[in-house]
């Protein structure tokens, strides 16, 4: 019995000290490179992660108008469709304040030319609607991938 409530009050001071951290009102940040100073020291800007947002960036038409628009920009690069080569590139990018998209960044790319083939799609996007905290508009990162399938 005594052992039994040992383990209740540890299982409950273990959730007490997690708790507050689950509900933490701060929306969660992260830094992405803003670019390099003449110096040479790179540069950083806070923007803000797409789960932390109360309104998400969107693609003008939602998400089936942005597969519709990948799909129809993708050009599969020659060479790597002949050698066969498949697969996701995975990246992010920030959609600014304005709705523009910038800091493309290949998170998991699968070969030189899909990669670049992924960030020239994503760079052409039109703008989004921003996220927003509070009914400001704030910059998200947004995680996606592009396939490339033969």
């Amino acid at each position: 019995m005594f052992i039994m409530k040992v383990k209740a009050i540890l299982f409950l001071t273990g959730a007490f000290l997690i708790f507050p951290q689950g509900f933490n009102s701060k929306a969660q940040t992260c830094r992405v490179s803003s670019g390099v100073n003449a110096d040479g020291t790179r540069t950083y800007k806070e923007v803000f992660e797409f789960d932390y947002v109360e309104v998400k960036p969107e693609f003008p038409g939602g998400r089936p108008s942005m597969i519709n628009y990948i799909n129809q920009h993708r050009r599969y690069p020659a060479e790597a469709y002949a050698r066969g080569v498949e697969g996701r590139v995975t990246y992010s990018f920030v959609v600014n304040t304005d709705g523009s998209v910038s800091n493309i960044t290949v998170l998991r790319g699968v070969e030189p030319s899909l990669n670049r083939e992924a960030i020239r799609i994503i760079s052409k996007m039109p703008s989004w609607s921003p996220g927003k905290i509070s009914g400001q508009p704030v910059p998200v990162r947004v995680i996606c991938a592009v396939p490339f399938r033969k």
